[in-house]
């Protein structure tokens, strides 16, 4: 690592701090703030850290070690590009804001690594509060934050590896249903666009697709399941390549509304008459003039269910409630329902 002492730009930041001493940059911040829980022997080798470097602590650094708070909530999404994230955050903003809160939003691309330092770096901040949409089912990150006395709420995909609190929307039996429709309109084969494997609604919603098929003793074909599609235009290309296949599929259902957008567009430009179903409403879905089924639910109370589950963490933690009367972990399941728009779906011919 550079030394950046005698730089006069580039200032020691906490990160290099946990570097040289070999920690993570929370335990830096634990230390700075004299947590009496880091072993000794590590918070002397932050310090000497800290000598070496020639760190100093900001004003934020001093406020923390007097305990007091920042007044922030991060909220960790994968997409911003998608509008189903903007009304989670409208949600979780609407609940927070009561309580004088504010919420800071960063976007990790489902990428990974970008959560990792994302998380560490709210952590270090010591935001009041996290709620996040992980990228996978690796939450190492989270349940390090949550172990550090910072209040995780986990949104759309249950907690992995520790416990805490979470919402979630009922991927499966929407997606089941929404198949189970166009099965009775006459559909037997029904193609399947989704969003990447590792995403956990995507995982539930071809769950509930293909638990839908098997019930009306039909064939899970994988030639008719395109997976990993994140973007309209990524999507378009492959309901395409479904479109084109010697026997094409005369139904799509696509597990969210970027998927849904790319269907229509690929429909649209190969002249057919394929039925199309979706997970997520959409502005101007009402529109399109074609028969369309969306798995609709209620995205800004699934923001507003997750502040409110972290506002009650923040106020126990406040409250120094006693470990053995802590509340357990909470899950809360927002219903969906199906919505027609268009002209009513016509029968198809078996």
């Amino acid at each position: 690592m550079p030394d950046t002492r005698g730089s006069k730009d580039a200032q020691p930041t906490v990160r290099d701090v946990a570097e040289r001493a070999a920690v993570s940059a929370m335990t830096v911040s634990r230390v700075l703030r004299d947590d009496p829980k880091v072993l000794p022997a590590t918070a002397a080798r932050v310090r000497a850290a800290v000598t070496e470097l020639g760190y100093r602590r900001n004003e934020v650094a001093r406020s923390l070690r007097l305990g007091s708070g920042t007044g922030l909530i991060g909220l960790v999404v994968t997409n911003l590009a998608n509008p189903f994230y903007s009304r989670l955050a409208l949600g979780v903003d609407s609940v927070v804001a009561q309580h004088g809160l504010k919420t800071v939003i960063g976007n990790t691309g489902q990428d990974l690594d970008s959560e990792r330092g994302l998380v560490e770096d709210l952590a270090v901040r010591r935001v009041d509060g996290i709620i996040a949409v992980p990228a996978g089912a690796d939450q190492r990150h989270l349940a390090t934050a949550a172990a550090e006395g910072v209040p995780v709420v986990i949104a759309s995909r249950p907690p992995e590896g520790f416990a805490a609190d979470c919402v979630l929307v009922d991927d499966y039996g929407g997606a089941r249903a929404a198949t189970e429709r166009l099965l009775a309109s006459g559909h037997r084969r029904i193609g399947f666009l989704g969003s990447p494997p590792a995403v956990y609604t995507g995982t539930e919603r071809l769950r509930g697709f293909a638990d839908a098929l098997t019930a009306a003793g039909l064939p899970n074909d994988p030639t008719y399941i395109r997976q990993g599609q994140q973007q309209t235009g990524e999507a378009a290309h492959a309901a395409e390549a479904l479109l084109d296949l010697p026997e094409p599929p005369t139904a799509l259902f696509c597990s969210n509304n970027r998927n849904t957008i790319g269907a229509f567009r690929a429909i649209r430009r190969a002249g057919t008459t394929t039925a199309l179903a979706g997970f997520d409403d959409f502005e101007l879905a009402d529109a399109l003039g074609l028969p369309l089924t969306i798995v609709a639910y209620d995205s800004d109370e699934l923001g507003r269910e997750a502040g409110r589950l972290l506002v009650s963490r923040m106020t126990e933690g406040t409250a120094r409630t006693r470990a053995d009367a802590t509340t357990p972990p909470r899950r809360t399941v927002v219903p969906t329902t199906l919505v027609h728009y268009g002209p009513p779906e016509p029968a198809y011919g078996r």
